[in-house]
């Protein structure tokens, strides 16, 4: 019998941190497991390159995956390039000792960016996450062109042991003794076959060596019906078990673009990321130098149902060489593109000890801002080249552009207002900010713009007219974000924008101004008068220069809008500080209300005093703002109307 060795290092310890404290989820020791195989393969691939080994029959390189159900075991088989008795015992017995590592160390800096050399294991770590799941494990090994094998065997506890074994072959079997199930963990799962073909398909799909295991499936039996019977109603199956390869090997990223139909693409897409819908864009880069990666992402064609919701996850799926490391890495995609799915494979990132999370550091930094940069670039080139399908992408995530540009306090406002769209008055369509400066009338210092809820209800907004009538186009705001993220550009190729409803405008001639200001000294004891009787209700009563056709108008000083104001209403925590935008009461000076308000202030002045409430509540009601009593509204309409008809 074997002398029982204990672990170097700290030994127990150590393990038990490997297995209870590292991996998040004990399914990773499959993937883990397969890494270390297909590494042991690719030991024997390059050996037999660079040695011009005739012998390696490298067409035949497999792992082979085996249920033993009757022992309740599960075993992992390559025929790579084994270990001896001494790497048994510095690999295995030595916890974070990689052979892996070393090898790769030991490779020049030509010979590492060989793609016939794809070593995953880096850690050394990864062997003993096979303890998450198996009480014992066995290690049958036997290195190429020795004559002797070697069973390693360990419980986890009390160290382990090395014997002389037999084997035909080289490579390595391990084979893993499950856990009893307790109440918390079903360890009989990774004795279903259809479980373990989904840890595959999940974790090592892309690894290049086929991964098999013989699988039972029902097969059609067709028997001979005696003449005079009748067919049976039903066929008869039977269970057969068929050598089946689990993992697709090669990953669609990695061949070549020109090679990939649409269909492939389109079939990747929605079988790997769950959409019924076709992706609208499709961007597929590999990138070489200081950090080599392949990225393989898509823009949906639909915006998901969830998007705009708590519970959605951005993020690229991370692969290292191959084997899927992570869903949702968010790092590597900013939030202002996060409609964006896919994923990215590089052998350059660093990772965590369980390579299941990103260490922060320069390489993933450049990754991601080249990631960034390349999704502006498609999104430039579709909205300058197929403007159909940007329109139809910013329909689905316009909105999170605009939001980009308000996040993070106008960070990232200079990368993406050449994405913006906004509706345009004059061109009836959605224009960029450039289209609109490329327009702009002589002279014309500002960038015009009016906000609400519908397009055709801001079209009929009496403060738009004027501003159309003297030639001006006006863009159209009906997203909440809209006035925030223009606020936070301020400007665009040094073109301020500006409110329609605030401020002073400053469109009229001097004559204009100077009527104006005529009529506003000749009536200024009746704007007095309603400024009074409207009291804290508007910060002043004035003259329009606004307004053509209708009689009356709110505006507001520059600062808050009232479509600020009612987005901040509309919060889920309400306006907690209470912040309005100022009131100012315009009135149309050539409208006949004007000249009724006239009369009635000259015959009674108390009596404006209904006059100026029911122009208030209607000026509100355009801008649409409730009014403070809908009944006492009601109430003087038909004063006024059965007035009228007296």
């Amino acid at each position: 019998m074997a002398r029982k060795k204990q672990f170097k290092a700290e030994s127990k310890r150590l393990l038990d941190l490997m297995i209870n404290s590292i991996y998040t989820h004990k399914e990773i020791f499959l993937r883990e497991l397969i890494s270390n195989a297909s590494d042991a393969i690719d030991k024997l691939y390059y050996q037999s390159l660079s040695e011009n080994d005739s012998a390696v029959d490298r067409s035949a390189f497999k792992i082979h995956l085996d249920i033993d159900k009757e022992n309740r075991a599960l075993v992992i088989s390559d025929n790579g390039i084994g270990m001896d008795k001494e790497e048994l015992e510095e690999n295995l017995g030595t916890i974070a000792k990689s052979g892996s590592l070393a090898f790769k160390e030991g490779l020049s800096e030509e010979e590492k960016k060989d793609e016939a050399v794809d070593i995953i294991g880096q850690f050394g770590v990864g062997f003993y996450s096979a303890f998450m799941v198996a009480s014992r494990v066995e290690v049958l090994s036997k290195k190429y062109g020795s004559d002797t094998a070697y069973e390693w065997s360990s419980d986890a506890v009390d160290g382990y042991t090395i014997e002389e074994a037999q084997k035909d072959s080289c490579g390595t079997t391990i084979t893993l003794y499950l856990k009893d199930n307790t109440d918390d963990d079903n360890y009989d799962e990774y004795l279903q076959q259809y479980e373990i073909e989904r840890l595959v398909k999940k974790y090592s799909d892309y690894i290049r060596f086929p991964i098999e295991m013989m699988m039972e499936t029902q097969k059609r039996v067709d028997e001979e019906t005696p003449e005079g019977e009748e067919k049976p109603a039903e066929p008869k199956y039977e269970t057969v078990l068929e050598l089946k390869t689990l993992n697709s090997m090669i990953p669609l990223w990695k061949r070549n673009k020109s090679e990939i139909t649409k269909e492939e693409y389109n079939e990747f897409y929605q079988d790997k990321f769950n959409d019924f819908h076709e992706p609208q864009r499709v961007i597929h880069t590999s990138v070489e130098g200081a950090v080599s990666f392949s990225t393989l992402m898509f823009i949906p064609g639909k915006a998901p149902y969830n998007y705009y919701q708590q519970d959605y996850k951005k993020g690229l799926q991370l692969y290292s060489r191959g084997v899927f490391i992570m869903d949702n890495a968010e790092e590597l995609i900013p939030e202002h593109f996060r409609f964006v799915k896919g994923l990215v494979d590089s052998q350059d990132l660093s990772l965590n000890i369980s390579r299941e999370m990103l260490q922060h550091d320069r390489q993933l930094k450049v990754i991601a801002n080249r990631i960034e940069k390349k999704i502006k670039s498609e999104l430039l080139l579709m909205l300058r080249n197929e403007r159909e399908e940007y329109e139809k992408f910013w329909n689905n995530f316009g909105l999170q552009i605009k939001f980009g540009v308000y996040n993070d306090y106008g960070m990232h406002k200079d990368l993406l207002q050449d994405l913006l769209l906004f509706y345009s008055s004059k061109e009836e369509k959605l224009v960029t900010l450039d289209e609109y400066v490329a327009r702009m009338e002589e002279g014309q210092e500002f960038i015009y713009f009016m906000s609400g809820d519908k397009i055709e209800n801001i079209d009929q907004m009496p403060t738009v007219k004027k501003v159309k009538d003297k030639g001006y186009e006006i863009l159209y705001l009906t997203d909440n974000v809209d006035e925030f993220a223009l606020q936070v550009l301020g400007s665009f190729k040094d073109k301020k924008f500006k409110n329609i409803s605030q401020g002073d405008l400053n469109l009229d001639s001097e004559e204009e101004k100077k009527e104006l200001e005529k009529k506003a000294e000749e009536n200024k004891d009746l704007l007095g008068g309603i400024k009074e009787a409207l009291g804290e209700k508007v910060k002043e009563v004035k003259i329009s220069s606004r307004l053509v056709d209708d009689p009356v108008c709110l505006s507001s000083d520059d600062g808050m809008s009232f479509e600020m104001e009612k987005v901040l209403s509309a919060m889920p925590e309400g306006n907690p500080y209470g912040m309005k935008a100022s009131r100012i009461l315009e009135i149309n000076p050539n409208h006949e209300i004007f000249k009724a308000l006239q009369k009635v202030y000259a015959d009674d002045a108390n009596a404006v005093k209904d006059y100026a409430e029911l122009l208030y509540d209607q000026a509100l009601l355009i801008e649409g703002f409730p009014i403070e009593n809908p009944t006492e509204f009601a109430k003087k309409i038909c004063d006024f109307m059965v007035k009228a008809s007296k």
